[in-house]
């Protein structure tokens, strides 16, 4: 059995995923978003696009601290609210897929396993 799961909008646009928890993870481990979109083998531009939509859709809420480019160009660090978010997001996660799991071989394993 497989679940996924996002949170969405009233429209059904994603707000945050497990895509989302990976660029963020990526841009907190590599430290800016280019080096995040290469590690990912997605385009600046895709990740970037995602994580605005993501804090348009949660109301202006920024994800990321970051600092302009230079001589050592620019990184990009989470904000609180991001790491909460994951946070929250992955135990919210696990207790589903628990939930799913349970629910699976109360309702579905005894028919299969007949």
């Amino acid at each position: 059995m497989r679940t996924k799961l996002w949170l969405h909008d009233e429209k059904g646009n994603v707000i945050f995923g497990m895509g989302r928890t990976k660029m963020l993870e990526a841009i907190e481990q590599c430290g800016s978003i280019s080096a995040a979109a290469k590690e990912l083998k997605m385009s600046y531009r895709a990740v970037w696009a995602r994580i605005r939509a993501t804090e348009e859709r949660l109301g202006g809420k920024p994800l990321l601290i970051r600092s302009k480019g230079g001589a050592s160009g620019g990184g990009a660090t989470l904000t609180p609210f991001a790491r909460d978010l994951i946070k929250q997001y992955r135990a919210l996660r696990k207790g589903v897929l628990s939930q799913s799991d349970k629910l699976y071989k109360k309702l579905c394993e005894p028919l299969i396993d007949q």
